[in-house]
């Protein structure tokens, strides 16, 4: 049997039993599984070595159905992440991190009904880089190359100043936990990404409100930088060097 279809079984067994036969006619576990893993590949972004998916998923419920799996929502969610995890790696899909979902309540909705909000956020640094083995919480894709992605230090200068890429990558934006912190209205809290991936570097954006410009133009995708890349993020520029 197959690691997908085993995780499906231990997601449907949750609710076997009293809470299975009390509420006939709400979603189903198994079905919000399969419905994530349909927006996962829904949203796949094409890089040059890479096809990123998002990893932040908010699932919104009828309160009914809320309601229901109230009782069992901490150990559904990790096994809803757990199953995309996988789902992920059977696709041969690249993650910031590991699957991160919430559910939440929405009154417009009747029973048996959901939404699914889907987004490709900043990992954290010690859950950028991952192990096959581990768990949601430890294994990510895409595997990091290294602060010599490619054989080359990676820098990025802006207003002078000049910041080194670590092996995990750079995140950009205006929020004080970023690597580098913009101060500006008009960049995000976590804006943009600059990650390791298969001996190159891969500028993301990260679901920013203003977009990223690169060499003058907007990028939508994940997309390969080379060494003197302009990068705009609101009223900043900054060059990409490598060496």
């Amino acid at each position: 049997m197959s690691v997908l279809r085993n995780l499906e079984n231990k997601i449907a067994g949750l609710v076997e039993g009293a809470f299975g036969r009390a509420f006939p006619s709400e979603i189903r576990p198994v079905e919000l599984a399969r419905r994530l893993a349909r927006e996962m590949d829904g949203h796949r972004q094409q890089s040059l070595s890479s096809t990123y998916v998002p990893n932040s998923y908010v699932v919104w419920l009828s309160p009914g159905d809320r309601g229901a799996l109230a009782p069992i929502e901490d150990g559904l969610v990790e096994e809803l992440a757990a199953y995309l995890l996988e789902h992920a790696r059977a696709e041969h899909l690249a993650l910031a991190s590991a699957p991160q979902i919430k559910l939440r309540t929405d009154r417009r909705l009747a029973l048996g009904e959901c939404g699914i909000e889907a987004k490709l956020v900043a990992g954290t640094p010690r859950s950028r880089r991952g192990d096959a083995a581990g768990g949601p919480r430890d294994a990510v894709v895409p595997p990091a190359g290294g602060a010599n992605a490619g054989g080359a230090q990676a820098y990025v200068s802006v207003a002078g100043l000049r910041t080194p890429i670590g092996p995990r990558g750079l995140v950009i934006g205006r929020s004080s936990d970023a690597d580098l912190v913009l101060s500006s209205t008009e960049v995000s809290r976590r804006h943009a990404e600059i990650v390791p991936d298969e001996g190159a570097w891969i500028l993301v954006d990260l679901g920013s409100t203003n977009g990223v410009r690169l060499n003058a133009r907007p990028i939508g995708v994940p997309t390969q930088l080379t060494d003197g890349d302009v990068i705009e993020i609101g009223p900043h520029e900054l060059t990409f060097e490598a060496y």
